[in-house]
């Protein structure tokens, strides 16, 4: 295992209730658990700005883990594309040991190969999906975040929007 995949197991919760799933890791080593990401920036903010940002998502039962666990993003389409099918068992293998309640999609573009993961998996709802907030969709994300985070399952018993 690598040490991105190592750094995000230690954020993983006993129980995941609402699963958040990528694409990948960035190529560029930013990554949303070393809290130097664009998702990390502007999940952070979605959810209230707070200082203890990770230890609140860990504590409501939220994680986030990617389709490919390798960087695909800098990839030419019809690769980054294979990579993405080709990723698919394998996130359904993980939605079967996850057993969220709900899933959260932080990209459209991969939404049916999310999906078809969950169906693969016996999870027969659908995904909620929002924007990446790069590339000029930061507003387009925090508004797709704020029409569903009231939605999300949470284990704490909490409001998810409030942390």
């Amino acid at each position: 295992m690598n040490q991105l995949e190592e750094l995000r197991k230690s954020f993983r919760p006993a129980r995941i209730t609402t699963l958040f799933v990528g694409e990948s890791a960035p190529a560029s080593g930013r990554f949303f658990y070393s809290g130097n990401s664009s998702l990390f920036r502007a999940m952070k903010k979605a959810f209230g700005n707070h200082e203890t940002f990770f230890d609140d998502f860990k504590k409501k039962g939220f994680y986030l883990d990617d389709l490919a666990l390798t960087p695909i993003n800098k990839l030419e389409n019809r690769e980054r594309n294979r990579h993405r099918q080709e990723a698919i068992p394998e996130l359904a293998k993980r939605l079967i040991e996850y057993k969220p309640k709900a899933v959260v999609v932080v990209m459209r573009a991969i939404q049916p190969m999310v999906t078809k993961a969950m169906r693969m998996a016996g999870i027969s709802y659908e995904p909620f999906c929002v924007p990446h907030p790069a590339f000029g969709n930061w507003t387009r994300f925090h508004n797709a975040m704020m029409e569903i985070i009231d939605s999300l399952p949470v284990a704490d018993g909490s409001n998810s929007k409030r942390t």
